[in-house]
């Protein structure tokens, strides 16, 4: 049996790999690790200006708060990163992400 396939019998057939977690149930410090994170990886891209890391991290929080930006859980590789809204139906995650309300966290 191959890890991936491990994890998925983990979590039962039919169940999400991936669910979107509102940031308002997260604290403040975790939402900024998780942007500390995301504007330090290798190969980001924010055009042709350079930008500051407090500009970076200033945007992506902006972009997180506007909610053009979701939090991602991953089951399978135990991970949260954050992906545009858009990406999460190109990925073919918007179907299957589930939103997890204030109230279930």
């Amino acid at each position: 049996m191959k890890p991936h396939e491990a994890s998925r019998t983990e979590y039962g057939a039919g169940m999400p790999t991936h669910i979107e977690v509102p940031h308002g149930s997260l604290s403040r410090e975790a939402i900024e690790g998780l942007v500390e994170e995301f504007v330090t990886r290798e190969g980001t891209d924010y055009g042709e200006r350079v930008h500051t890391l407090d500009e970076k991290r200033e945007a992506v929080l902006r972009q997180i708060e506007r909610g053009d930006v979701a939090i991602v859980f991953d089951f399978e590789s135990e991970s949260t990163t954050l992906v545009r809204r858009e990406e999460l139906a190109k990925l073919g995650l918007a179907s299957e992400a589930r939103v997890v309300r204030d109230e279930e966290a």
